[in-house]
């Protein structure tokens, strides 16, 4: 199995499995930017390798007030993290649930950091006639039996969106019954600002709801880990409390600062690239018989005809080169799910013909 420790993007684990050296593979399995990162990012990174002598910034001060300047919230609101993950980490450290609610399918990191810090998990399922999205009233009767719950937005795997009227609907019942509600936006970056379901504008009025964000996915540096959670400046104390020292190093904060001065035509020419291209390959993977619910994120879930399974189907593109994500593990969706990430277009090009003749063998 690709997913050996839980995620896709392991080129070590597909070399082992498939015999090709790391580099060569056209990694499906993750959800980067097809971009890369802005060549600023890189210049920087290149010119900063004399500052890894020194220790970073443990209080963030630079990036955090970019940051700030950016989402147009003061900085004790925020809580800067080694990836989205350790922000989750630090919010379930802070709070220290006994029970934590998540709506499934999911990011697996929601059930295995709240297993890893003692909590039970409880949870609902989406439906596919919802492309996978749970009903609001089954989240809001989750919220009355937990202290935290995690909720996608786009969610992981199906890249759905719930609208802003039902997540205020969640943040005020939130309020009333005392949970925490956290919101996991890592994706969200992806989305144009006007199709952007979010409570970011409107979060004082909640002090237990919780913005998860990361800089890795939109910004293509997954190997440097950043990212941050929105929060009440109480909560945001009690998290950062919770953090080891020097958790997010020197390079991943130059990295991030660069990446929020890097300019509106990288962000723009990344959500034109993403929207034209995630429909023609949603259309392409339909012509070839699959599933595949209308996500709004960088990735696309896709049901794979009958008989394949994920598990045998990720085999035969991964000896040709191609690595793609199985969801059979995933609760809710079925074996014959895997989820691919949204490239350009000749990329997608190649999966779809690699995807076309492995299907014409059965």
């Amino acid at each position: 199995m690709l997913e050996k420790y839980g995620h896709g993007g392991d080129l070590l684990t597909a070399a082992e499995l498939y015999g090709e050296a790391g580099g060569t593979f056209l990694d499906y399995s993750a959800n980067i930017n097809p971009l890369g990162p802005p060549p600023q990012v890189l210049e920087l990174l290149r010119t900063a390798l004399s500052t890894v002598v020194a220790y970073p910034d443990p209080g963030h001060r630079r990036f955090k007030r970019l940051l700030a300047e950016n989402l147009g919230v003061d900085n004790s609101w925020l809580t800067v993290g080694n990836g989205a993950a350790e922000s989750m980490a630090l919010l379930l450290l802070a709070i220290a649930p006994q029970k934590v609610g998540i709506v499934e399918p999911c990011f697996s990191e929601y059930r295995q950091l709240s297993v890893q810090f003692g909590a039970e998990v409880l949870s609902v399922q989406g439906t596919r006639e919802q492309h996978f999205r749970a009903g609001v009233e089954e989240i809001v009767g989750l919220l009355e039996q937990v202290e935290l719950l995690f909720l996608g937005q786009p969610n992981n795997p199906n890249g759905v969106q719930y609208a802003v009227e039902e997540l205020r609907l969640l943040a005020q019942k939130a309020e009333s019954c005392g949970t925490y509600l956290a919101v996991d936006e890592a994706f969200i970056d992806f989305i144009p600002e006007s199709e952007r379901n979010t409570l970011l504008p409107e979060l004082e009025r909640f002090p237990h709801t919780v913005l998860v964000r990361s800089m890795t996915k939109f910004y293509a540096i997954p190997g440097l880990r950043l990212g941050f959670a929105i929060s009440h400046p109480k909560l945001a104390k009690a998290m950062s409390g919770k953090q080891v020292t020097w958790s997010v190093n020197g390079l991943a904060l130059l990295a991030g600062e660069a990446c929020l001065t890097s300019g509106r035509d990288y962000e723009q020419r990344t959500r034109e690239l993403i929207t034209a291209e995630r429909e023609k390959l949603r259309q392409g993977l339909m012509q070839l018989g699959c599933d595949v619910p209308p996500g709004e994120a960088n990735f696309l879930l896709c049901g794979l005809p009958s008989p394949w399974s994920a598990a045998e189907f990720q085999t035969r593109l991964g000896r040709v080169g191609i690595l793609v994500r199985s969801c059979a593990m995933y609760a809710g969706l079925g074996a014959e799910h895997i989820r691919v990430a949204v490239k350009g277009h000749e990329d997608n090009a190649r999966l779809l013909l690699q995807m076309a003749e492995i299907l014409a063998t059965k």
